[in-house]
């Protein structure tokens, strides 16, 4: 049999347990509250700002002269002479003698019809006379014969046609000469730059030998490739728009204003472009920012305005639809006319009202009335103004 002893203390440790618990419990701290998480997304958003812009389109070419001739020699002979400013890359004007051939067989041509000239006229002149005393003659015996009419061979109509002819003759003669004699200069036709010279002093020519190439500077020509889609974004078709060009002059940009004059009016087979030709007018005048033929240059044409028009990146739409914020600090969707995209951008010009706040943060699962939160930002410039940068 148990004695009291054994049953006594095992109830006296359990009690005592307990009691130890029940004071550790005590001891303990209650959880403190958890204040409740604001599981709303972050997001940033801007004011809308519509704004007047124009559709420009972009291309690129390389500056021709409207006008380029190659000079050719019209007569023969030695060139007895060269013009110091007839070397590649000098500036000529218009009737400038660059070079000159011998002229002294087409001055002794020129002698020779004018002597032939003086001799049909004094040839004529007697004709003329002749003819004079024959009418004068007829007039007095008409009377007298029985011919109603003289003869033209009695008037002397025929020997008078003839001397006529070969006074007309000699004229033509004189005139090839003179022709001839002017043709042994070799002159500028315009204003131009020197391309090439292919002579040089004593050289011989014959008719059609080349003396060398120029191009006019009075008008600069650059062919605009436009893809056919960007053509609705021009008013006429880009006939008559502004192009300004830039490129680099002396390690600096700089810009030039032209105009679009015409179109090619076909699409290139190679490119499938269709080209749109601009001219600037005197490219040299300007001597500190010369545009220089053969220079590569990029052009922005003007395009159709567009008013209450904003520019905004292309990720923030989805579907042609976009991310507003609401007063509330709701999300809600806004459905855009969009009528173009470039360079990562879309421009719309419905859709949207001014003052509006635009939601610029990437959502992963945006719907519609979600609850936001706005982030504390610094303001940031207009996202339209950025993207009309970015153009």
């Amino acid at each position: 049999m148990a004695t009291k002893k054994q049953i006594i203390l095992p109830i006296a440790v359990l009690v005592s347990g307990i009691a130890l618990a029940a004071g550790f419990s005590a001891m303990k701290k209650p959880p403190e509250e958890k204040p409740e998480q604001d599981t709303r997304p972050l997001v940033a958003a801007q004011p809308i700002h519509l704004d007047a812009i124009t559709l420009d389109v972009k291309s690129y070419g390389i500056v021709q002269p409207k006008d380029r001739t190659e000079l050719i020699a019209q007569v023969s002979g030695q060139v007895i002479s060269v013009a110091g400013q007839f070397v590649e890359g000098a500036f000529v004007k218009q009737g400038d003698i660059l070079a000159r051939i011998d002229p002294n067989d087409y001055e002794a041509d020129l002698i020779e019809a004018q002597a032939g000239l003086a001799q049909a006229s004094s040839a004529l002149e007697i004709e003329r006379a002749q003819a004079h005393v024959a009418k004068a003659e007829w007039e007095r015996i008409k009377s007298d014969s029985s011919d109603i009419t003289a003869s033209a061979l009695y008037l002397r109509k025929p020997q008078l046609a003839e001397k006529m002819a070969r006074y007309r003759s000699a004229q033509a003669s004189v005139k090839r000469a003179k022709r001839n004699l002017e043709r042994t200069y070799i002159k500028a036709p315009y204003d131009a730059i020197i391309n090439a010279r292919s002579i040089s002093l004593g050289s011989v020519v014959n008719p059609g030998n080349s003396f060398g190439s120029l191009s006019a500077t009075s008008v600069a020509e650059v062919r605009l490739p436009v893809a056919d889609k960007e053509l609705q974004y021009l008013n006429n078709g880009g006939i008559g728009a502004t192009v300004l060009f830039s490129a680099q002059f002396a390690g600096k940009e700089t810009t030039w204003q032209a105009k679009v004059v015409r179109s090619e009016g076909v699409i290139d087979q190679k490119s499938r472009m269709s080209y749109l030709v601009a001219q600037l007018p005197t490219p040299y005048a300007n001597k500190t920012q010369p545009l220089r033929f053969g220079s590569y240059v990029n052009a922005s044409i003007e395009g159709r305005a567009v008013n209450n028009a904003i520019v905004v990146p292309h990720h923030l739409v989805k579907e042609n639809k976009i991310a507003i914020l609401n007063d509330d600090l709701t999300l809600s969707f806004k459905t855009l006319n969009i009528i173009r995209e470039q360079n990562g951008m879309v421009i719309a010009d419905q859709g949207l009202n001014d003052g509006e706040q635009l939601i610029t943060s990437a959502l992963e699962y945006p719907t519609e009335g979600m609850a936001v939160k706005i982030e504390d930002v610094v303001t940031t410039p207009d996202v339209t103004q950025l993207a009309l940068k970015q153009e």
